[in-house]
């Protein structure tokens, strides 16, 4: 069985490492201008970085992560030691978002109009199981799921594969042989930087900030770029997942806590302008795919945005024309919803890099 990843134990891939103690971690708020890094780094620089799953620590689970996963049969040292001292000691209030964030972490050099680059080198599950839950009637289908009042939390399991893979299980029915079996896909819901101002924004809704953007393509390999709001970027994560399906209907995906490898690097203005045109929002890259993003309540609207940031960027990065651009867009790339639950909606368009290997760009 996969032993589980405590404060400071395991391996630990960078120099860098920053634990999720009480000291460095945020719970139901992201950072503002006014919040001081826990950490601060060059531009270039590796961290590992410890995040907690906010599922088995809320208030609607007991608020007791030990008590909550032994009722699903796991053992106290498979329980995170942080989880426990969070749930017991740090702060939070009934109108903060359910989600624990790692930071701020600082980047010298770093100021409004540049873009951080986060590229994610590696992510490790902390624990062999994840929750899924619906709660308080949200989700795809409010009024008709949950069935009843409160939360339903679907405990899943790790197995492993004779290939050597790994995939979540679940049952057909409560209680029943864990049959079915699904990929893991891990990644970070949560990859932010600071919002300007003294007001620490609320975790669900995402926005040009980043923040709770639910993007599953963000795995091992991607990057997600984001435009620089605050001197320093003040950059965090959090939000575990070990496996989402894009729109994430339930409320929340297969939700557990990851050690995660990041790097952090600073693209400048002329430069940024010069790679993507003006970004406004979050944008993702991979090894396949340019991801540019749109975001509104309505979602809609979030698709005319992720439409109109992506013909934005083929315009900069290609110099393609726009009615152009327009037509390439309707024939060869999928708009797909990222998350439908977190008030704010997302869609990311998935533009292959492959179509336009044979362009010179200027």
């Amino acid at each position: 069985m996969l032993a589980a990843l405590q404060p400071g134990a395991g391996e630990i891939r960078a120099t860098e490492y920053l634990a999720a103690t009480r000291d460095n971690v945020l719970w139901g708020r992201l950072p503002c201008a006014t919040d001081r890094p826990v950490l601060e780094i060059d531009p270039g620089t590796e961290v590992t970085i410890d995040t907690i799953s906010h599922e088995g620590v809320l208030d609607d689970q007991g608020r007791d992560p030990i008590a909550f996963f032994a009722a699903h049969g796991v053992d106290r040292d498979f329980v995170l030691d942080d989880a426990v001292a969070l749930a017991a000691h740090h702060p939070r209030a009934a109108t903060d978002g359910p989600h624990v964030i790692t930071g701020p972490i600082g980047v010298r050099g770093a100021m409004p109009g540049d873009l951080l680059k986060i590229t994610v080198l590696e992510t490790s599950p902390r624990v062999p199981y994840g929750v899924i839950s619906n709660r308080h009637g949200k989700g795809a289908l409010p009024g008709e799921l949950p069935a009843v009042d409160g939360t339903v939390s679907v405990f899943a399991e790790l197995q492993d594969a004779l290939d050597g893979t790994r995939h979540g299980t679940l049952p057909l029915v409560p209680g029943g042989e864990r049959s079915v079996r699904f990929p893991l896909n891990p990644f970070l819901g949560i990859m932010g930087v600071a919002v300007a101002g003294d007001e620490r924004p609320h975790s669900v809704p995402p926005g040009a900030h980043g923040g709770n953007i639910d993007i599953n393509l963000l795995t091992v390999g991607s990057s997600l770029y984001l435009p620089v709001q605050v001197p320093g970027a003040l950059a965090y994560v959090g939000d575990p997942h070990f496996a989402q399906g894009d729109g994430e209907v339930a409320l929340t995906a297969m939700e557990a806590s990851l050690r995660v490898t990041l790097r952090f690097e600073l693209l400048s203005q002329a430069d940024a302008l010069n790679e993507f045109g003006s970004v406004a929002g979050p944008l993702a890259e991979t090894s396949e795919f340019l991801v540019p993003t749109g975001l509104d309540e309505d979602l809609d609207v979030a698709v005319q945005n992720c439409v109109r940031a992506s013909l934005a960027l083929l315009e900069a990065r290609y110099g393609m024309d726009r009615a152009i651009a327009y037509a390439y867009l309707s024939a060869a790339t999928d708009f797909d919803i990222s998350q439908v639950v977190d008030i704010v909606k997302g869609v990311h368009a998935r533009i292959r890099v492959s179509d336009f290997a044979g362009v010179r760009r200027g």
